[in-house]
């Protein structure tokens, strides 16, 4: 993540899942003060916010930097910020497990988690098609 002031920074790695073809990452701020983000020109509110404002937002591109812009109560009054995001997808290492009966397919990256039924199928997709 590059951006902001250098104060606030999210957890890595990064969590993904999924769902239809189409790549979310769960992004966790290190602050509670975040109430939304806006990826591609389309606005996410939080998934959970208590202790951390957390999303889940669409993976636009891997090996790329994506601006984002996230929305701040931190100050006396809201600021926009943005953010440059880059999902490193060289460093996914592909796993899989049994939990409670179901087989899981996990790929584990420095730069990226994907959890997912599927996600080596959309994976070597990509790396079909790109």
């Amino acid at each position: 993540m590059k951006g902001g002031s250098g104060r606030a920074s999210i957890t890595s790695p990064a969590v993904l899942t999924v769902k239809d073809g189409r790549a979310y990452a769960r992004i966790q701020w290190s602050s509670s003060h975040y109430d939304y983000m806006i990826v591609g020109g389309e606005k996410f509110l939080p998934i959970e916010g208590e202790e951390y404002s957390t999303f889940e937002i669409p993976v636009l591109a891997f090996d790329e930097p994506v601006t984002v812009t996230a929305d701040t109560t931190a100050m006396s009054t809201s600021h926009e910020i943005e953010y440059t995001l880059t999902f490193q997808e060289k460093t996914i290492e592909i796993r899989s497990e049994k939990r409670s009966g179901i087989w899981v397919m996990t790929a584990v990256g420095a730069g990226v988690l994907i959890v997912a039924v599927g996600a080596a199928v959309y994976c070597k997709k990509r790396k079909q098609n790109g």
